[in-house]
């Protein structure tokens, strides 16, 4: 039998997510605010929306209190992983089969480790982060909470990624950098200096453009 795994967010992160949830065994329930406007994603149903959600598990015991968090947005999945918390889900890490995840690595709930992905000895990576497809996390890394890491992007051994930034597809991070929070990353840059909080930088070498 199954275990059901309740998905907030449907959308194209959400279908991922959902794939790899059934590989690993479980049956899926789609949550999404933009109910009852939508009521598919693909072939899966969407039940109603988050607050349908925290509504049934204060109502129904036979409810399953397994969730993820399928959204990219760093902020919006910060606030919806936090509700979720407060309501006594339990908020799952899924780690793709083809991902590689040290045995010697520190990973969170409601982490998600996408197909690919390899997480090597004594990286951290804080709650609720996204190490997405292919995605590398060095050697003693540390990924602070709901940052997420992109498609291919690299982060080389020692460096440090502050809390709800964003290192954008394919980019690189040299050794021993430090990402402030809320950062944005641009696809296909190379990081070399360390980069303040709240900046947005781009390019190889990456050239803070922005910062808050």
């Amino acid at each position: 039998m199954t275990k059901e795994l309740a998905i907030v967010g449907a959308s194209g992160h959400g279908k991922v997510i959902a794939d790899m949830a059934e590989q690993l065994g479980f049956t899926v329930k789609f949550y999404d605010d933009a109910y009852p406007s939508i009521t598919h994603i693909e072939h899966w149903s969407i039940h109603g929306t988050c607050a349908d959600l925290l509504a049934l598990m204060n109502t129904d015991s036979l409810i399953s209190h397994d969730a993820v968090v399928a959204i990219g947005n760093n902020e919006t999945r910060q606030k919806i992983t936090q509700l979720l918390l407060h309501n006594r889900f339990n908020l799952i890490t899924l780690v793709h089969p083809t991902a590689v995840v040290s045995q010697y690595a520190e990973v969170s709930q409601g982490v998600v480790v996408c197909a690919g992905a390899i997480i090597n000895p004594f990286a951290k990576i804080g709650i609720g982060c996204i190490i997405n497809t292919s995605a590398v996390v060095e050697h003693d890394c540390r990924i602070h909470e709901f940052a997420h890491i992109c498609p291919n992007a690299a982060i080389a051994g020692g460096s440090i990624i502050g809390s709800s930034s964003w290192i954008g597809v394919g980019s690189q991070v040299k050794q021993l950098i430090q990402i402030g929070t809320n950062c944005m990353i641009g696809a296909g840059s190379t990081v070399v200096k360390n980069i303040p909080d709240n900046a947005t930088a781009f390019g190889s070498p990456a050239v803070v453009k922005e910062s808050n």
